[in-house]
């Protein structure tokens, strides 16, 4: 069994603020701990900023969220009605390269990926569905 909440906003970066305020008033009504809850934050953030930025580049759309709370973990589903992306395909930034030569970008996957403990992505005809789940308990 779990807890569901849904919300959709306009796909257009100033909704990512209100993504990251729904996510982090279910992880407070849940008792969820600030590592986590920053954790989901971030992950949320980076991937409707991608969504935004490539899956709609710049055409209106909507991304919808909806967050699972279950006993023993969290569950984000982002909807997106976008052009497909695989995350699995996009380029792994080298992390130890000095600064001055790193491309700009391509770290938000990175960082999705380092901190949840599953991540999953389908394209169906329902829209483009990433999932991101983080464990509550070790």
């Amino acid at each position: 069994m779990y807890k569901k909440y849904l919300t959709t906003h306009a796909a257009e970066l100033e909704s990512l603020e209100k993504f990251r305020e729904f996510v982090a008033a279910a992880c407070r009504e849940n008792g969820v701990g600030d590592e986590i809850n920053w954790a989901l934050q971030l992950s949320v953030d980076e991937a409707a900023a991608n969504v935004i930025q490539h899956g709609y580049a710049g055409n209106p759309g909507s991304l919808s969220l909806e967050v699972r709370v279950y006993p023993d973990r969290m569950n984000l589903r982002l909807t997106d009605f976008g052009h497909p992306f695989e995350p699995g395909s996009a380029p792994v930034p080298d992390v130890n390269a000095p600064l001055e030569l790193r491309e700009p970008g391509g770290f938000g996957l990175f960082f999705i990926y380092s901190i949840m403990d599953e991540v999953d992505y389908q394209a169906t005809e329902d829209g483009n569905v990433l999932s991101l789940t983080k464990r509550l308990q070790s």
